[in-house]
């Protein structure tokens, strides 16, 4: 069996930890899951939300500082992987221990991200047009006044973290990089295999059948592309850990 790692996985917008809680059932004993809630959600509800990037990064370091301290991967989807991106390199700039490798999926490299992507999506309309299209969300929630409402405060608030990414020139993470995408996703090849360049060696792309939720679709190929890539990760990795 593998050496075991902790798999620390960021939300999407507008989501919470419960988005990876099945992953635990799914994915080998070697492999822990660590679904991470951000605050004003689940079981932070009652914490304020973080609107501003390098705030929740820091925020997020300080929270996972024990897990961070062992073997781990970070893995991401959508504004997730931005989060989960932003970690690795805030480890790298104090001197923390590295993740064994940064799982992505969903986004585009920072390098490619739309500027304008964000841009007069606070109102409730648009906000809503935007959960229709990019899908996920179960039609009960759109149904329920009390958790549209809950839905469109915390989606609201990630878009404002999403806005307040401002890319810098950096060198190449030191560390394998896998991309994973929707073939039908709006992301689109090149702005995914744009993550590339973040990777200091390994870098690799699996895609899947489905849109942007293609992580929710294709569930069960998903865990097993995670399962290969981790462990190419951890091979790639074992000298370090000697």
């Amino acid at each position: 069996m593998p050496t075991p790692v902790s798999l620390l996985c960021l939300p999407c917008a507008g989501a919470s930890a419960t988005m990876y809680l099945r992953w635990r059932r799914l994915l080998p004993r070697w492999v822990e899951v660590v679904p991470v809630e951000l605050p004003g959600r689940g079981a932070l509800f009652s914490e304020p939300f973080i609107e501003d990037f390098e705030s929740l990064v820091s925020w997020l370091c300080r929270d996972q500082q024990q897990v961070l301290s062992g073997r781990y991967a970070l893995f991401g989807h959508s504004m997730g992987a931005l989060l989960a991106h932003g970690m690795a390199f805030r480890q790298l700039d104090t001197g923390g221990p590295l993740p064994q490798a940064l799982l992505v999926a969903g986004s585009p490299a920072p390098s490619r991200r739309d500027p304008a992507r964000f841009a007069g999506k606070q109102d409730e309309a648009s906000l809503i047009a935007d959960l229709r299209e990019q899908g996920g969300t179960p039609e009960e929630v759109f149904a329920n006044e009390e958790l549209m409402r809950i839905t469109l405060d915390v989606l609201a608030a990630d878009y404002r973290v999403c806005a307040s990414l401002r890319p810098v020139a950096h060198k190449p993470l030191p560390m394998p990089v896998h991309a994973f995408g929707g073939r039908q996703d709006d992301v689109g090849a090149e702005r995914l295999e744009a993550w590339a360049v973040e990777a200091g060696g390994v870098f690799s792309v699996d895609w899947f059948e489905g849109g942007h939720f293609f992580i929710r679709d294709q569930e069960a190929l998903l865990m097993q592309a995670i399962v290969k890539r981790l462990m190419s990760s951890a091979m790639a990795t074992s000298e370090a850990w000697a």
